[in-house]
């Protein structure tokens, strides 16, 4: 992770959150620490799956482009967890 002030980990925090309420809407499960947890390692999974993939989200927006991405690591680590578990 880069150098990152206060205001650019409140914006990773938020991102986090709304992308694990995303991904609860698909998966299920709830919480705000549920969401936090899940949207943040969401993100880092999203980008290395997404990565990994050579898939670009590009919907002229970055941090719209990280939600998406993170919801999408959120979703799979929901479903693997639950595959696991």
């Amino acid at each position: 992770m880069p150098n990152m002030d206060a205001k650019g980990l409140l914006v990773f925090l938020v991102i986090g959150l709304v992308a694990g309420f995303l991904a609860s809407l698909v998966v299920g499960g709830g919480g705000l620490v549920y969401y936090l947890i899940i949207g943040v390692v969401g993100a880092f999974v999203g980008g290395i799956l997404l990565g990994a993939l050579n898939v670009k989200i590009s919907t002229g927006n970055p941090i719209v482009n990280q939600i998406i991405t993170s919801a999408i690591g959120a979703i799979v680590v929901v479903i693997l967890a639950r595959l696991i578990a």
